[in-house]
């Protein structure tokens, strides 16, 4: 599990195809320090396991289903990407609770630069289904606060410290990002889904006799 707040922008050493789907060498400087193989690391919002590490430098094998679903796959040697470990039992929670398992892409759109940045994003509906204005998203693995949300549109905003020290200050308009919705967002949602369903374990029935009108 990780919070969604980037500690150190990596760079892409190699990024090769394997067995497996893809391969990655990353530089994870100050965060190399004490990871062991099988730690995870995500990676532009991807958990990734280390599987091999040499000095600050690490190597991950991106699988098929990763690939398809996160930007990972078009990486290439220089990119820098954001990093975090994950937590541990007692870690303050900065941001919000991340899991690193990306549910789609979303594309920025405009920039509306001022005090702070505000980035426009389209968004397949089933991914703005699951946001709401004020609510939490990550996006390439930044915690993010989002400002607006339409079914196909959504906006976040951008402190300078959050465009210093991540990649998201270096994106340009038709650039593409990992995107993770808030995991308790989706469980209500699974389970609003259910109203009026026979069987289903939440009704609008149960509702009313509980006391909601």
């Amino acid at each position: 599990m990780f919070t969604g707040i980037v500690r150190h922008v990596g760079k892409v050493l190699s990024a090769a195809a394997s067995p497996a789907g893809r391969r990655l060498r990353i530089d994870l400087g100050p965060l190399a320090e004490g990871l062991a193989l099988g730690d995870s690391v995500a990676v532009n919002g991807a958990c990734l396991t280390a599987c091999a590490i040499e000095g600050a430098a690490a190597e991950f094998d991106v699988v098929a289903e990763t690939l398809a679903r996160t930007t990972l796959g078009e990486l290439s040697v220089g990119a820098g990407v954001n990093l975090e470990r994950s937590l541990r039992a007692g870690d303050a929670l900065d941001g919000h609770i991340v899991q690193g398992h990306v549910d789609g892409q979303a594309e920025l759109r405009a920039i509306r630069r001022g005090g702070q940045w505000v980035l426009d994003f389209a968004a397949p509906r089933d991914l703005t289904a699951q946001m709401v204005p004020k609510g939490s998203v990550a996006l390439d693995g930044v915690s993010l606060t989002l400002v607006d949300v339409t079914e196909e549109r959504f906006s976040v905003a951008l402190i300078p410290t959050t465009l210093a020290e991540t990649t998201l200050g270096r994106l340009k308009v038709g650039g593409r990002v990992n995107v993770e919705t808030d995991v308790i967002g989706k469980y209500v949602l699974k389970c609003l889904g259910r109203l009026g369903t026979p069987g289903g374990g939440l009704t609008l029935e149960k509702l009313r006799q509980a006391g909601f009108d």
